[in-house]
């Protein structure tokens, strides 16, 4: 079986053609090397508008949605407030692992407030907008998104 995953990119400058995001084929790069089909990424302006491009995307139920962006403090960044109704549980471990793992870098990355859940049997997880925020957070879902996912479907053995 082969499982599908989205990606979500928050920011209005990249929607609006402002600059290109490069975020999007880091993580796009990384589910393909882990075995998943990605569906195209939708990038779209910070706010609502993200609430709406992860809805859909559950709707198709994937496997894994992963967002970036929006997790700062900046007024329109609200990417935890878009995501955080639709999770049916949060695994508060994987955000502090991710925090954990950017703070050894910068720190900067105490600032994100990205959440990471279970919405049915999708997990979804919010990493920071830099390309290197993006990696240090695939970093900490390398070794256990496989799992994840096969407890996500059912799959108990430990």
């Amino acid at each position: 079986m082969t499982r599908r995953a989205g990606i979500v990119i928050a920011s209005t400058r990249a929607a609006t053609g402002v600059y290109e995001d490069l975020s999007a084929p880091v993580i796009a790069d990384w589910l393909a090397e882990h075995g998943f089909d990605v569906i195209p990424a939708a990038v779209v302006p910070d706010g609502p508008s993200v609430g709406a491009a992860i809805r859909a995307l559950l709707a198709l139920e994937p496997s894994v949605v992963v967002t970036s962006g929006g997790t700062g403090l900046s007024p329109d960044d609200a990417t935890p407030e878009e995501t955080l109704p639709l999770l049916d549980r949060e695994i508060p471990g994987i955000m502090e692992a991710i925090r954990s793992a950017g703070a050894a870098k910068t720190p900067l990355a105490a600032l994100s407030r990205g959440h990471a859940g279970t919405a049915g049997k999708t997990f979804l997880v919010n990493l920071p907008g830099s390309p290197s925020g993006v990696m240090d957070g695939l970093s900490v879902l390398d070794p256990i998104i496989a799992h994840l996912c096969d407890q996500l479907e059912g799959n108990h053995g430990h």
